[in-house]
C-alpha cells in the first residue's frame, strides 16, 4: 500500500474524525457511531476503507468487531511527511548559517 492511496483514505473528514476516536483506545462499530453524526453502516464504510488502507485493524470478539489503529500502516505515511519536515530544517540551517556570516 503506498502514501498515496493512505492519503486519500483520510481525504474524508468523517475517516479522520474515526481514527481521532481510536486515538482513545480500540472501540466497537457502535461506540465509534456514537460519537459521529453518521449512521453505524456509514461507520462501517469508513472503517473497511481505512482498514484497506492498512490503517485500522480488525479484531473480532464473537460477533463484535473492535477497531484499533494500526501504528504499522502510518509507517510510510510519516516517512513520506518526513522528507518535507527534514527538507524544511535544512533550509532553516541553511538560512541561519547565511544570516550569521553576514
Amino acid at each position: 500500500m503506498t502514501y498515496g492511496q493512505k492519503i486519500e483514505a483520510l481525504a474524508v473528514p468523517t475517516r479522520r474524525a474515526v481514527l481521532e476516536r481510536l486515538i482513545e483506545g480500540p472501540a466497537s462499530v457502535g461506540e465509534i457511531a456514537d460519537g459521529l453524526p453518521v449512521s453505524r453502516p456509514a461507520v462501517s464504510q469508513h472503517l473497511r476503507v481505512l482498514k484497506d488502507a492498512n490503517l485500522v485493524r480488525e479484531t473480532k470478539h464473537g460477533t463484535r468487531h473492535i477497531y484499533s489503529l494500526n501504528a504499522e500502516g502510518f509507517q510510510d505515511l510519516r516517512a513520506y511527511f518526513d522528507q518535507f519536515w527534514d527538507g524544511a530544517l535544512a533550509a532553516l540551517q541553511t538560512a541561519v548559517k547565511a544570516s550569521e556570516e553576514q
